[in-house]
C-alpha cells in the first residue's frame, strides 16, 4: 500500500507519523489487499471558530475512493477518530461488496447445471452423489430436493439439477426428477 502524509500550515510530527503508520498496519491487517493506497493529510485552519486542525485520509479502494474528514483541536485524537471511522467504512464496503457477489453466485448457479443419474443414497444422513452426463460428481443434500423427497429417490434415477461451488467441490443447489 503506497503511503503519502502532507502537512498544510505546518510541519508533520514524528510522533503523529508514527500513529499515521501503526493505524496504516492495523488497517493492513485487518483489510488484507484493499487499500490500494493512503493520503493523510493534516492542516491547521486559520478560522476563529473552528481554530484547531483537520485530519484528512483518502484511501484508494479497487474502484471507488473512501474519504474521511475531522475536525478539533488536536492532532493524535483526530488521527484516532478518522482511523476508527475509515475502518468502519472499509468494513462496510466490505460487506456490501459480498452482498453483491453473492446474487450473481446464485444466478449463475442456477444457469450452471445440467442432467445426471443418482449415483448414491444416504438418505439416514440426507444427503447422496449425482453423476453428471459429462461425468463430474456432485454432492446434493435433501434440503435441495424440489418437489420430492430423499425417499422417493433410488441410485439410477435421472434427476436434473443448478450447480454451484461448494467447500468441498461441486454441490447441488436444487435437485428435480427428470
Amino acid at each position: 500500500m503506497e503511503l503519502k502524509v502532507e502537512g498544510r500550515n505546518l510541519d508533520v510530527r514524528k510522533s503523529w507519523q508514527e500513529k499515521i503508520q501503526e493505524e496504516k498496519e492495523r488497517l493492513t491487517r485487518h483489510h488484507p489487499g484493499l487499500i490500494l493506497s493512503l493520503r493523510v493529510t493534516i492542516e491547521e485552519t486559520t478560522s476563529h471558530k473552528q481554530g484547531g486542525y483537520e485530519v484528512r485520509l483518502v484511501v484508494a479502494v479497487p474502484n471507488d475512493t473512501v474519504v474521511v474528514k475531522k475536525k478539533g483541536d488536536s492532532v493524535r485524537p483526530l488521527l484516532v477518530d478518522a482511523f476508527d471511522k475509515l475502518g468502519m467504512q472499509l468494513k462496510e464496503l466490505q460487506r456490501k461488496r459480498r452482498q453483491t457477489t453473492k446474487v450473481p453466485d446464485m444466478v449463475v448457479a442456477e444457469i450452471i447445471g445440467g442432467t445426471g443419474v443418482i449415483k448414491n443414497l444416504s438418505p439416514y444422513e440426507s444427503y447422496g452423489f449425482i453423476v453428471a452426463n459429462n461425468g463430474q460428481e456432485i454432492y446434493f443434500h435433501e434440503n435441495s430436493l424440489k418437489d420430492l423427497s430423499i425417499n422417493d429417490l433410488t441410485e439410477g434415477d435421472s434427476v436434473s439439477f443448478g450447480v454451484t461451488e461448494g467447500d468441498k467441490g461441486p454441490q447441488a443447489t436444487w435437485v428435480r426428477s427428470s
